[in-house]
């Protein structure tokens, strides 16, 4: 016992001298553990990370540079970060945006703008599927949203104006919501509309409206937009594919080109409210010189004419036009977590027109969600909806008005010295005769449509592997218009008007419905597939259905019954009755295709791209079309001999080939086609098409040759292309003699011969200044053009004029050795002594005289950043081109003094006195310069920024449209192409009496929540 406490006490004091030993290295160890934390001391850094256009990002990943220390920011876009002693960067990287790599120096705060990527990172989509801007071969232009046109814009197109080298955009009409006219690279449509194919979310457009073209009975009126459906506030982007080589996957409908819309998707995170909102006024943003009522009464002192004076001061365009509001609002929600996320916005926008009882109503949503299922993520489904129904109060303006003029001409043609109204404030209408009251026209004419469209579509998927995803699509995309005309019967129309033996009055009731069915499989491979070697490849198979049908009644005879003649067509008597219905044939399209991209190193790229497109369209001798293409590029940059040519970042040499076609005719055209009528008590068939088992689809070639280039750090970016374009196998509807097949009104033919379009386009791009207060960006884009056609044989005429003494009269051909749509008419020579019109050979031989396709258009544009100031500001301009005054011809020629008519300014200033009996002619003293420049777009912006911790990047902005055109035309609008076509054969560059253009300016705010 005592042995052991001996030895218990010894082993206690041995640990006590061990303690005492160890002292000292337990002090210095402690020492080194207190410096080892001092050098890894944190300081926290926050702030908060935003775009271009002041919008916080949420999901934004903050590291510190050299460790693995990282952070999200919020929902407001805010983030705090702890950084070791030893962290000198933040990296800040972001899907879609450019990463940026900051110094801290000893900053507590750091807040961060991302901007887009630089050339080489940015994506592209290029058809069922997405590319690398550094990977791409073809002719592509992306437009993002920060880049659109700002404003109250009705459809998507307007958004894109100006802004990408080889695209012309033409207003066609100043009505709300009228349609536009498209050119990719010239023009090559002897029939259709010659637009390019428009893709939503992978979702091909039929590419007509569904808005029916019966009018009032006054003529024939402008068509509607068939992008009014879609709110341009929900567009993220859009991509222009100009060449074969990026558009032949599209086949046999892509020889127009092809314009992918991708709309807004919603980004992981806490919900978010997008919302802006918008006012503004419209006016006439140019007249047509007319005489007033004492230039007027001087006139025909001048040509010693005793009657047509009135007394008064009239300006009947004053009279009919007002000042228009407009109003434009828009929300967005999106938001999600884990991969799964969400957008859903809606919209409404009501826009008065200039002329008075025209307007524009739409109301739109939409909805996309992006969802993941399984563990593994690999299982995806996109679902895509749009919603919309748009109504239009249209005015009584047609395109093929006669003597007796629709409302603009009416008003034009006004005798300025005679009131509008009597004395007791009703309109004036002059009975029994052929000249119409303008406001007499607006208060008897009712015109309005309604179109309702939904979009939609599903589309899941699967990652088979990390390099290999399959993906199917369906979607529909159904559209259908209702329209009411009418015109009252106390308006002095012939037809219209009431008589002692007719009651007078005429009403239309149409509706239409086209249904788009689409089925995509695609298979997608992406991956390296040798050393430095990478293949991106998709093959697929497509199905679209398309289904067009729709009827039409028209009654005449009304009375003045106090209701909408539409809501009464049985006040009628039968015989005044019409009623047809149409159906038309089955369009289907079965397609297979293939595109494969190669990738070496990142300096060689090969892309190949094949599609057969089997189409109901086509004659049964050849229902498949085959539509290949091939291209490649060197990105010279990349090669080791340049890695020491510091200035020098991005530099590439396109080259590619393709085929593309064009189906745009009508179904049925390769088969026999008869209408069923009903006449004498029993049904016929009426042929109204005759069968060509041959017909084919319209081959275009297309060779393009390109450079892109980015110098000085990418502070200047831009690409040059050469493309030539060869049109052959040209559909044409053929009108026939043939007394064996009476009733037979076309044949649908080939026609032997080619259209040629080749030229240049430029872009540049500088951003010269970009410091945290102050940024100047400008860009500017050019494209030249030369228009031919070649080897057609005969004529073929269109164009059709209008008005008083043009009946029957066309101005255009088509025909081998000119231009698409040239003009041949008389050459005038001035007047003579005795105030007739001189003409070459006295007006017996007819003059290639003028080229209505422009030489050059041009687009600019200017964005200056000054603190908490934006400007922005877009031109566009197109050179070389004519015009056909056909409203200076038929409208206010001279001859109207002596009929109550006025006429214009200019007639009364030449030093000839011009003769009242000097015959309406067509002729080349109507032929103008089309030349203009146009500030289309302007705006002024502020950002106020947060506002307490709700209200998010609060911006507001004064807008305007049309502020500016400088031309030497003399009608309201150079930028103008009214449809004068004829027997299914389009027209360009003929005015007359459109919709006037307007001027409108805005205030708006936009803001997240």
């Amino acid at each position: 016992m005592n042995e052991f406490l001996l030895l218990r006490r010894k082993s206690v004091f041995s640990g006590l001298a061990e303690f005492k030993f160890n002292k000292k290295f337990l002090l210095g160890l402690f020492a080194m553990i207190l410096l080892h934390f001092s050098a890894y001391a944190q300081t926290a850094v926050k702030g908060t990370v935003s775009d271009t256009e002041n919008n916080t990002l949420i999901g934004v990943t903050v590291s510190v540079g050299g460790t693995s220390i990282r952070v999200m920011t919020d929902a407001d876009g805010k983030y705090t970060i702890n950084v070791p002693a030893t962290g000198k960067q933040l990296v800040f990287t972001y899907v879609g945006l450019q990463s940026q790599t900051v110094e801290i120096n000893g900053r507590s705060t750091v807040n961060v703008i991302l901007t887009s990527g630089t050339e080489l990172e940015v994506v592209n989509v290029v058809g069922y599927g997405s590319v690398k801007k550094s990977d791409l071969t073809g002719a592509a232009t992306t437009i993002s949203a920060k880049d659109f046109n700002k404003g109250p814009l009705i459809a998507p197109d307007q958004l894109i104006q100006g802004k990408v080298a080889g695209v012309q955009m033409i207003n066609n009409s100043g009505q709300p919501g009228g349609a536009s006219t498209v050119r990719i690279r010239g023009n090559t449509a002897m029939t259709g509309s010659g637009q390019p194919l428009y893709i939503v979310d992978g979702v091909a457009l039929d590419g007509r409206s569904a808005r029916p073209s019966n009018s009032g009975g006054v003529g024939v009126a402008p068509s509607g937009n068939p992008l009014n459906f879609i709110n341009p506030a929900d567009i993220a982007s859009m991509e222009i594919l100009k060449d074969a080589s990026a558009t032949a996957i599209y086949g046999s409908r892509a020889a127009y080109g092809v314009v992918l819309i991708t709309t807004k998707r919603g980004l992981a995170g806490t919900t978010k409210i997008d919302a802006s909102a918008s006012a503004g006024v419209s006016t006439i943003a140019n007249s047509i010189d007319v005489l007033n009522g004492d230039e007027y009464r001087a006139a025909l002192k001048k040509y010693d004419l005793t009657s047509g004076d009135h007394g008064g001061n009239v300006d009947a365009m004053d009279e009919i036009t007002r000042t228009g509001y407009n109003q434009n609002y828009s929300v967005g929600v999106s938001g999600g977590s884990d991969g799964n996320t969400f957008r859903a916005s809606f919209g409404y926008q009501n826009q008065q027109g200039i002329i008075k009882k025209t307007d524009f109503k739409k109301y739109s949503g939409a909805f996309n969600g992006n969802f993941k299922f399984l563990e593994s993520k690999k299982l995806g489904l996109d679902v895509n909806l749009i919603a919309n129904q748009y109504t239009e109060n249209i005015a009584p303006i047609t395109t093929d008005a006669g003597f007796t003029g629709s409302l603009v001409s009416q008003a034009l043609s006004w005798n300025p010295t005679l009131s509008m109204r009597n004395a007791d404030g009703s309109v004036f209408v002059d009975q029994g005769s052929t000249i119409i009251n303008p406001l007499a026209m607006l208060e008897a004419s009712s015109d309005k449509s309604k179109v309702s469209t939904i979009l939609g579509s599903v589309s899941p998927y699967y990652k088979i592997t990390p390099w290999l995803e399959y993906r199917m699509l369906a979607s529909i995309n159904y559209s259908t218009g209702i329209r009411r005309a009418s015109t009252r019967s106390f308006i002095n129309l012939q037809g219209i008007q009431a008589t002692d033996d007719f009651l007078g009055g005429y009403a239309s009731y149409s509706n239409s419905e086209l249904i788009t069915q689409q089925f995509t499989n695609t298979l997608n491979f992406n991956k390296e597939i040798a050393n430095k070697l990478n293949l991106n490849a998709i093959v697929g198979y497509e199905y679209t259905n398309y289904i067009n049908k729709g009827q039409n009644m028209t009654a005449k005879g009304f009375g003045d019954i106090d209701v909408d003649y539409t809501d009464a067509f049985q006040a009628t008597a039968p015989a005044n009755r019409t009623m047809n219905s149409f159906n038309d044939p089955t369009t289907q399209l079965q397609s297979y295709f293939a595109r494969a991209i190669f990738n070496y190193d990142n300096k060689y790229l090969l892309t190949a791209t094949i599609r057969a497109d089997g189409s109901t369209k086509f004659g049964s001798d050849n229902r498949y079309g085959y539509f290949p293409s091939f291209a490649a590029a060197w990105n010279i940059k990349n090669e080791s001999f340049m890695a020491d040519v510091a200035w020098l970042n991005q530099l590439k040499i396109r080259a590619g080939y393709g085929k593309t076609g064009n189906q745009e005719f009508p179904s049925g055209s390769s088969l026999q086609r008869y209408n069923i009528n009903y006449s004498n008590g029993q049904q016929s068939l009426v042929s109204v098409n005759n069968e060509n088992p041959k017909l084919k689809w319209q081959s275009d070639e297309q060779t393009n040759i390109g450079i892109d280039f980015g110098l000085f750090n990418n502070k200047l970016t831009g690409s040059v292309d050469y493309f030539n374009k060869t049109t052959t196998d040209l559909l044409f509807p053929q009108i026939p003699f043939d007394p064996a097949n009476v009733g037979v009104t076309v044949t649908w033919v080939n026609l032997p011969g080619q259209i040629t379009n080749k030229g240049f386009e430029f872009t540049l791009n500088a951003n010269l200044i970009d410091q945290p207060d102050f940024g100047l960006t400008l860009g500017g884009n050019a494209t030249f053009l030369k228009n031919k056609v070649n080897n057609i044989k005969g004529i073929i005429k269109t164009g059709a004029l209008s008005g008083a003494g043009l009946s029957d009269v066309t101005l255009e051909v088509i025909q081998a050795g000119y231009p698409l749509f040239a003009m041949v008419t008389r050459e005038y020579n001035g007047l003579d002594a005795d105030g007739f019109s001189k003409y070459t050979d006295d007006g017996y031989t007819f003059y290639y005289l003028g080229n209505p396709n422009p030489s050059a258009i041009v687009g600019f544009n200017a964005n200056v950043r000054y603190k908490k100031f934006n400007f922005a500001a877009n031109f566009n301009g197109s050179f070389g081109g004519k015009i056909y005054n056909n409203t200076a011809n038929s409208v206010l020629p001279i001859s109207n003094l002596g009929t109550g008519k006025n006429v214009a300014s200019d007639l009364l200033n030449s030093p000839i006195k011009e003769s009242l009996a000097n015959p309406i002619a067509a002729s080349s003293r109507y032929i103008e310069s089309g030349n203009y420049l146009k500030l289309a777009n302007a705006t002024i912006g502020y950002t106020i920024g947060d506002l307490g911790k709700s209200v998010k990047a609060l911006n507001i902005f004064v807008n305007g449209q049309n502020l500016l055109v400088f031309t030497k035309y003399k009608g309201f609008d150079p930028e103008v192409n009214v449809e004068k076509g004829v027997n299914g054969v389009p027209s360009a560059g003929i005015e007359y009496v459109p919709y006037p253009t307007a001027r409108t300016f805005n205030f708006g705010v936009n803001f997240s929540l």
